[in-house]
């Protein structure tokens, strides 16, 4: 009976391959590049990375097997948070340089066949905007953009917030304004008004934003933050925003985000639909040319409702909302069981027919090879490259650059400095994920001809630089291109995945596609084993190093017996299976 159902499910299998493979988007084949602009490159000698600079190196990009970079923001902005409070969503920050230098990038990306997505930060902006100041003067129009509410008065008499809000920032979410009597809502610093996105004419100038990046030739966009787009209704609870509970978690004090459950001020349904709407303005240039814009959004939430940025029902949302699982949930204290914990909790909840992301690091959360170690770089990469889906990288994971050192004295990123804490800042500091980039052992490792920089260059860069790593026989920048290279393979493409934890210390999936099929092996810690491949169904015999980190002893070609692989501290191994 067995055999007679298996010839069509085995066709089944082959025909559903094959509408696969016609179907793949751009964006689901090529690996994403997160610059952070002002730490990229510096080609006017200020100190700070430009978009020239970044056009400067865009062979780079293309060297390491990349098609498609996201910009971290490049708005005009007074740059009290760089970059995430924009004054003018319409024009380049001039520290950055021109629209015509904008233009430019756009042009040199084009014909390197670069894909340029840009970061879109629409909770708030700056409380230097046109938009703000005109509401502070009074324009109803602008007024309306920004959430106010008034004070309270405490049985001293004295104005207070109108409830226990609190900031990203610390301290009270309310800022008060002479001008207009009110308290404006900024979740985030104080120069970040939120945006009231219960107002249409909010909606609509956001949509037009969108429009005039995508038809200046964008690919997408990066949605910053998007969780925090809406408050709770205040009209359900009588006109007044309700206090929020106490999160009930320890050590936190009573001025600390985390104090707080934040079941108003975060993760509101309407949020799921206003990126509905967002994609379908997005799908409207598809409609005129037959490519698609992408769209990745930034939520730091449960699984459950990370996913449902994906769409619901007849409606599509981003096709990338950001999974960071491996930057939240492990890290160099990890087990094997937990690393696979982290990869499959997001391909058990996405939905069946979407396709997964990886992301290792940031520019908000301490650099992979610091939080897994150094040793790891190549195994991380090969975790982030060869899953199933979508890699994103940050620049300088390809050639493992580590957090930098950056002092109190020269912290700049406000959630360092308003802790006015000269021991501890580091803890909240965002600056050393953000040192300048490390392109040769040269001044300021090559970033800019300044005398200092608006961040320190990490130490070490004499060696953990792209030009010596490029000139080296084996390195981490030569790992990362065979692993670009690697993916484009239909068994990374198209192909099946399982994963174990052999061990306490090894984590190994595989990947399968028809008759070909990969193990990937990446050893944790400091400890050497032997391991048996063949608890992977349908593996026997030999396995042959495709691609080893930097560090192992094996070459490539050298083979293995499956049941009896040896596996040295923090190797990463990808064999194929004879």
């Amino acid at each position: 009976m067995r055999a007679v159902f298996l010839l069509p499910l085995v066709l089944a299998v082959c025909a559903a391959s094959s509408i696969r493979e016609k179907d793949l988007d751009w964006w689901e084949t090529t690996i994403f590049y997160q610059i952070y602009p002002r730490s990229f490159a510096d080609s006017n000698g200020d100190g700070i990375g430009d978009l020239n600079g970044i056009t400067s190196k865009l062979e780079h990009i293309k060297d390491i097997g990349v098609e498609a970079i996201w910009l971290s923001p490049m708005f005009q902005s007074p740059m009290y948070d760089f970059g995430y409070d924009i004054a003018d969503f319409y024009a380049v920050h001039d520290e950055y340089g021109t629209m015509e230098d904008f233009e430019a990038l756009m042009k040199r990306a084009a014909e390197l066949g670069i894909k340029v997505v840009l970061d879109l930060v629409p909770n708030h902006t700056s409380n230097e905007s046109v938009w703000f100041q005109e509401a502070l003067k009074g324009h109803e129009k602008y007024y309306n953009y920004f959430v106010w509410e008034d004070g309270v008065i405490d049985e001293n008499g004295q104005r207070q917030p109108p409830n226990n809000w609190l900031s990203r920032f610390r301290g009270s979410a309310w800022e008060y304004r002479e001008e207009v009597g009110k308290y404006y809502l900024h979740q985030f610093v104080i120069g970040q008004p939120d945006l009231n996105y219960r107002n249409p004419d909010v909606v609509e100038e956001m949509k037009n934003v969108i429009r005039f990046w995508l038809e200046k030739g964008v690919a997408g966009y990066r949605v910053d933050a998007v969780n925090y787009l809406f408050e709770v209704d205040k009209a359900l609870f009588g006109g007044k925003y309700p206090d929020e509970p106490l999160s009930g978690k320890i050590n936190e004090d009573a001025g600390s985000h985390a104090s707080l459950d934040h079941i108003y001020t975060k993760d509101q349904n309407e949020t799921y639909y206003m990126v509905y709407d967002w994609r379908d303005v997005l799908d409207e240039f598809k409609a005129k040319d037959g490519v698609s814009r992408v769209m990745m959004t930034e939520v730091y939430a449960t699984i459950q409702n990370v996913v449902k940025y994906f769409g619901e029902g007849d409606r599509v949302g981003a096709q990338m909302p950001f999974n960071f699982d491996l930057i939240t949930d492990v890290d160099a204290s990890s087990s094997a069981a937990d690393i696979k914990r982290a990869v499959d909790k997001f391909l058990t909840y996405k939905p069946v027919d979407k396709e997964a992301n990886w992301i290792v690091g940031n520019h908000d959360n301490s650099r992979m090879a610091t939080r897994y170690g150094p040793a790891l770089v190549d195994g991380i990469n090969m975790i982030v490259l060869l899953l199933p889906g979508v890699g994103v990288t940050y620049m300088g994971e390809e050639i493992g650059m580590v957090d930098g050192y950056v002092s109190w004295e020269d912290t700049v990123d406000p959630s360092g400095c308003i802790t006015n804490d000269p021991i501890n800042y580091w803890k909240s500091s965002r600056d050393p994920e953000r040192t300048p980039f490390q392109w040769n052992d040269g001044l300021n490792a090559g970033f800019s001809t300044a005398e200092k920089p608006w961040l320190p260059v990490a130490e070490g860069y004499n060696t953990l630089n792209v030009e010596f790593q490029k000139a080296a026989e084996k390195s981490h920048l030569k790992v990362y291109q065979a692993l670009a290279k690697l993916r484009q393979e239909k068994v990374f493409r198209y192909g099946r995945y399982e994963s174990l934890a052999l061990n306490e210390d090894i984590f190994a999936f595989r990947r399968w596609y028809n008759n070909k099929a990969y193990i990937i092996v990446v050893n944790m810690r400091d400890t050497d084993h032997v391991v048996d491949l063949t608890y992977f169904e349908n593996v026997s015999g030999t396995v042959q190093v495709e691609l080893r980190s930097v560090a192992s002893p094996k070459n490539e070609g050298d083979k293995y017996d499956a049941s009896a692989l040896p596996v040295v501290a923090y190797e990463g191994l990808v064999l194929e299976v004879k």
